[in-house]
């Protein structure tokens, strides 16, 4: 690289992301225009046997944990060359190192000796961060995701991430247990043949479409979307002539080319398609998951797009500069905790009326609670939420709501954030925290507060609406002395709203200073 060319590259303010995967340590660096759009700078990878050593034994072996340092310090010096600090790029880690038994002494031992700080990521991020990447590789043809039901699968060493999109919106997100480093060690440990793993796969993958089709009819999906090293290699095989930023392949071209696949051993691969050994071991697997998915759905086409989770990354890093990026993924978050409601057939208007009122409440007081645009979202998946509990049973549903909400995923949200959501609908009613509830306790300090801020918010919300039916409307606020006095548009008989403002209100008042009168 000359010295033109250094003063170009530093021009474009470069940005890396390093994923730390179960067979591989990727390395991308890139420029993100204003509009969003991301220009590859550079590309590397090396092999890594961190799954391989997880699936098996649980934890990261010392060899493996020698060789990543090893790429790391490798990577780190071509960063260097971009001025890129270590601390400066987005580092991820997915399935395998979510597994590990010693992940945090890894994470700190890397850290140490390398500079890079790996964020260990949950499988609802990783599937937020594939959707933002496919979105980006299929920007000039946003209809394949808008106008029709669509699948995105991406088959990994560990796992298998599928989401669910009616229409552009969210209808659910799921991550199987299966991945092509999981099933070769399975099938080596049992002797079993390739025969067995595809019947293996087919009894898996029928269970799960059975339940995927709860939330949406498989076979009313049109638009299936493979990412993958695998799909990959069947776009560069079969599509020639058609490069850009994703492929289509016929349906029958491509389950025809899995079954191809299916009758080479790895050796094969390895000189057919001249591919690294960590590769061609799960092509096989990886491809016949993807056709048994296709086979179930209604989609004429695959579509494959040319991305990685390390373009979401850097897409997700930078949303914060493009509203539009932001505004979608809040949709896509409501989306997805509006399909988790109706899955429990949660009362839609209800939820509706309560999340309005919740939002309304939050925006008078934002100098008094000192939230953000995050914790707003929060509230709103909270007050969609708050009742799901009922399906199992009306007594306690509050308690009944937190253990739905804390083992469900929603598209959009991490761990912790789902933590505190789960809280909030604990809280919606009935005692306020307490040192003997551990769910709440065992939340970080800050988190607590937002906890107890956003439910004495939702319970005053509730209580407005208490009949369901959203007679307090259009309403206005105003402060006077010690009261949050509430004034809603209709002139009505509001008595069984009072008395249950009355009931509610108590953790408000010690929250905000403020006693909750409906006028």
């Amino acid at each position: 690289m000359n010295a033109d060319d250094v003063r170009s590259v530093h021009a474009t303010n470069p940005v890396a992301a390093i994923e730390v995967g179960s067979t591989g340590i990727r390395l991308l660096v890139a420029s993100i225009d204003e509009s969003g759009s991301i220009r590859v700078l550079d590309k590397a990878g090396k092999p890594s046997r961190i799954g391989r050593d997880v699936f098996t034994q649980g934890s990261i072996g010392r060899e493996a944990i020698r060789e990543v340092i090893a790429v790391l310090i490798s990577f780190k010096e071509l960063l260097n060359g971009y001025g890129i600090k270590a601390e400066g790029a987005k580092v991820i880690g997915t399935s395998a190192l979510r597994e590990a038994s010693n992940r945090d002494t890894f994470v700190d031992k890397v850290a140490l000796q390398t500079g890079f700080r790996i964020r260990v990521i949950e499988e609802i991020e990783e599937n937020h961060l594939m959707y933002l990447a496919v979105q980006q590789a299929l920007q000039d043809e946003p209809s394949l995701l808008s106008r029709s039901n669509a699948m995105i699968l991406e088959v990994g060493g560990g796992t298998t991430e599928i989401m669910l999109l009616k229409r552009g919106k969210m209808a659910s997100t799921h991550s199987l247990h299966i991945g092509t480093l999981r099933l070769d060690e399975q099938i080596r440990e049992a002797g079993s043949s390739r025969s067995y793993l595809h019947d293996y796969l087919e009894s898996n993958i029928k269970t799960t479409c059975d339940l995927m089709g709860e939330d949406l009819p498989l076979a009313s999906i049109k638009t299936f979307i493979v990412i993958g090293s695998d799909a990959r290699l069947a776009a560069a095989s079969l599509a020639k002539g058609r490069p850009g930023s994703y492929s289509m392949l016929d349906r029958e071209q491509y389950i025809h080319f899995a079954e191809s696949i299916s009758k080479l051993s790895p050796e094969e691969c390895i000189a057919k398609y001249h591919l690294p050994w960590e590769e061609a071991g799960g092509l096989s697997s990886g491809l016949i998951i993807e056709s048994l998915f296709l086979e179930r759905t209604g989609a004429e086409k695959v579509i494959i797009p040319n991305v990685s989770i390390r373009e979401g990354l850097l897409l997700a890093e930078a949303r914060g500069l493009d509203p539009a990026i932001e505004a979608e993924l809040k949709r896509q978050v409501l989306a997805s905790a509006h399909s988790l409601g109706k899955r429990y057939r949660y009362d839609e208007q209800h939820a509706r009326n309560v999340s309005s009122l919740s939002l309304a409440i939050f925006d008078y007081l934002a100098k008094d609670h000192g939230l953000g645009p995050h914790e707003r979202l929060l509230l709103e998946v909270s007050a969609i939420l708050h009742d799901i509990g009922t399906f199992i049973r009306a007594s306690g549903h509050h308690r009944h709501g937190e253990y739905i909400v804390s083992n469900s995923e929603i598209f959009g949200l991490n761990r912790e954030d789902v933590n505190i959501v789960s809280n909030v609908v604990r809280y919606h009613r009935r005692n306020p925290p307490s040192p003997t509830h551990v769910s709440y306790i065992s939340l970080a300090r800050e988190n607590r507060i937002i906890v107890m801020k956003l439910s004495a918010i939702l319970r005053v919300a509730d209580a407005l609406d208490r009949n369901h039916t959203g007679r307090v409307s259009g309403v206005d606020f105003e402060r006077s002395e010690d009261k949050f006095i509430i004034r809603s548009a209709q002139n009505l008989d509001y008595s069984l709203e009072r008395l249950s403002l009355a009931d509610k209100g108590d953790m408000f008042e010690d929250v905000f200073g403020l006693i909750p009168v409906l006028v």
